[in-house]
């Protein structure tokens, strides 16, 4: 099964909540994920607020193109939940 992400909103910080196809759903800080040249002008919380849901790739995604996959933040929001 693919997982997609399927809701999300932010939080505050660089916490985003997620809810993913399968019904997992948590909250996740990124601040530590956005290293690299297209994630560095998320570190801007403006920028960083400016997330969508795209409908075809099914994750969350920023006007410069930048996305994490489904799967990678799955991981992640369950991780936490643990």
């Amino acid at each position: 099964m693919m997982i997609r992400v399927v809701e999300c909103r932010y939080v505050s910080g660089f916490t985003v909540w997620l809810r993913f196809s399968d019904g997992v759903e948590g909250e996740i800080n990124l601040e530590k994920e956005l290293e690299g040249d297209v994630f560095e002008p998320m570190r801007d919380i403006e920028v960083f607020r400016s997330f969508t849901l795209h409908p075809d790739l099914h994750t969350i995604v920023w006007p410069n193109g930048a996305d994490f996959a489904p799967e990678f933040l799955h991981d992640r929001v369950q991780a936490a939940a643990a």
